[in-house]
């Protein structure tokens, strides 16, 4: 593992400025790390967003396979990231050495999905209508349109995914696939773990011949509003807090040129408990959902943290038995002392409140977060308590009991937009549930049927997104290859020579992709 020298990345090159400078630390013991990390000055955000500036024309244009190539050499670049490095982050976020492992293998595999997006070249999405000159009572002209990169894209870490979901995360691999240069602000949690990601994109970029400022990052905090007002970032990819991301979105939006702020913020992820399954196997549920509830310490944006189930004396037994095992998990250490904070809060907020009663759970302990059971009577989330939506970052899920399914359907009528929802059913419960189903797709992006909602595949169905405040804008999804198409715009010919086309459009097809032509698809070359 090379040395970490807490200097920014601007245009191929390093650079410490500023002054000011920023400790990282050990999650477990609090302890501080030996590295020093230069907070970016203004200057600074301004020189890495002009680098990916002048770095965005040659990138864009290259061949889509050239962009599959440093995608590829990323992802091998990671994979190569040694037990160091592993050790570092575990140091770094109080994660053990088997999740950051498998995450490690998450991200090099979303680097390479997107290089087979690219060689794929769907991404083009190339229509061609070809011109009517024959047409009554007006000639068609020859219309033809493709996506381009937007431009630079400012990246913010997350705090939970410091691999996954961060330097190379899924927002930096869909920038870079689409042809947009990144600037990336690295999240105060792990800046080490940053560093070393980072010099993984550069080995890739150096090997592989791209534009100096195809990868930017910068440290500090406070940067980040510098980053999203600049006038040559075009877009920006957020996960974290609803706070957070609200916060950046109105930066955006109030720019003299406003920009798309694709932020992943808030979701409580209801679960959804149907009678015949708590009949046949409600004793296991309560594991499994347990299991769930605490998975990483609950630091997942969808950990579920709502449970709905319908009043009977299945009901009734499934939530003694989840109290149970909910009372007898351990506690556990959070990715920071910030985020512990939070949770305690957050439980405190619960505690509270003269219409949650708390079933199960110690008292917080010093240094560690314990997990947390509540119920709340189901007239709060009828009435739009704000309390029962609101997204509690750690081991803590609340449940609501309804009467019947009228109930039902007016409970997940005034939820707010989520990134997943869960059935837990059998076969017979899913026609006189129907209607349910309905519901949940206006307001998820996921529906799971028996399976738990911490857990998102990378893949080309994915949908990681949801309707307000899951995300910013429930078009999009943060993982999977269609997270792309957040980082592209269209743009259309009319009567351009073919020779001055892009190669997706040209007559010849010299790409060989498929395209919309005159209404159906096709991979054919077309007459000159």
């Amino acid at each position: 593992m090379a040395e970490i020298l807490g200097h920014n990345y601007i245009g191929g090159a390093r650079s410490a400025a500023g002054q000011d400078t920023q400790t990282s630390f050990d999650a477990c013991t609090g302890e501080a790390l030996p590295y020093r990390f230069s907070q970016a000055t203004a200057a600074e955000v301004d020189a890495a967003a002009q680098a990916a500036a002048a770095a965005y024309g040659q990138f864009r244009s290259l061949p889509a396979s050239r962009r599959a190539e440093f995608l590829e050499a990323i992802a091998d670049e990671i994979d190569a990231l040694d037990e160091d490095f592993v050790a570092l982050v575990c140091r770094e976020t109080a994660l053990p050495a088997g999740r950051i492992q498998a995450e490690r293998g998450r991200t090099s595999g979303q680097m390479r999905l997107f290089a087979k997006v690219l060689r794929r070249g769907d991404f083009y999405g190339a229509r061609i209508d070809g011109a009517l000159p024959e047409r009554q009572p007006l000639p068609r002209p020859d219309v033809r349109q493709y996506n381009i990169g937007v431009g630079p894209v400012a990246v913010f870490g997350a705090s939970n995914f410091p691999l996954a979901f961060s330097t190379a995360g899924g927002d930096t691999a869909a920038a870079l696939a689409a042809g947009c240069p990144v600037v990336f602000k690295a999240h105060s949690g792990h800046m080490a773990t940053a560093e070393c990601v980072a010099d993984a994109i550069i080995r890739a970029a150096e090997k592989t011949a791209m534009p100096a400022g195809v990868f930017n990052m910068i440290f500090g905090n406070g940067v980040g509003a510098d980053l999203v007002k600049h006038p040559l970032i075009q877009a920006v990819g957020f996960t974290g807090s609803l706070k957070g991301g609200r916060a950046l979105c109105d930066m955006a939006a109030a720019r003299p040129q406003p920009i798309p702020v694709f932020a992943e913020m808030s979701s409580i992820n209801p679960v959804l408990l149907l009678p015949t399954a708590l009949q046949q196997r409600g004793s296991k549920i309560a594991s499994e959902l347990s299991a769930s509830v605490v998975l990483g310490c609950g630091q997942f944006c969808t950990n579920p943290g709502l449970v709905i189930g319908l009043r009977s004396a299945e009901f009734s037994a499934f939530l003694q038995e989840f109290s149970a095992q909910m009372a007898a998990q351990p506690a556990q250490t959070m990715l920071n002392a910030g985020t512990l904070d939070s949770y305690r809060r957050g439980v405190d907020r619960l505690l509270a409140h003269p219409g949650i009663e708390h079933l199960a759970g110690a008292r917080q302990t010093a240094g560690k977060a314990q997990p947390q059971l509540f119920q709340a009577d189901v007239s709060l989330l009828l009435n739009g308590d704000e309390l029962l939506q609101e997204e509690v970052f750690g081991p803590t899920t609340l449940v609501v009991e309804v009467t019947d399914k009228t109930e039902l359907l007016a409970a997940l009528q005034g939820l707010h937009g989520q990134l997943t929802a869960t059935l837990i059913a059998e076969r017979e419960d899913l026609a006189p549930f129907a209607d349910v189903l309905a519901l949940l797709e206006q307001k998820v992006g996921r529906v799971l049927f028996n399976g738990y909602p911490t857990g998102v595949e990378v893949c080309d169905a994915m949908v990681h997104g949801g309707p307000y405040p899951a995300t910013s804008d429930s078009r999009g999804t943060s993982v999977g290859s269609l997270a792309i198409n957040r980082f592209l715009r269209p743009v259309c010919y009319q009567n351009c020579p073919d020779q001055l086309l892009p190669q997706a459009l040209q007559n010849a097809n010299p790409l060989g992709i498929a395209r919309l032509v005159d209404g159906e698809t096709t991979r054919d070359p077309l007459a000159g």
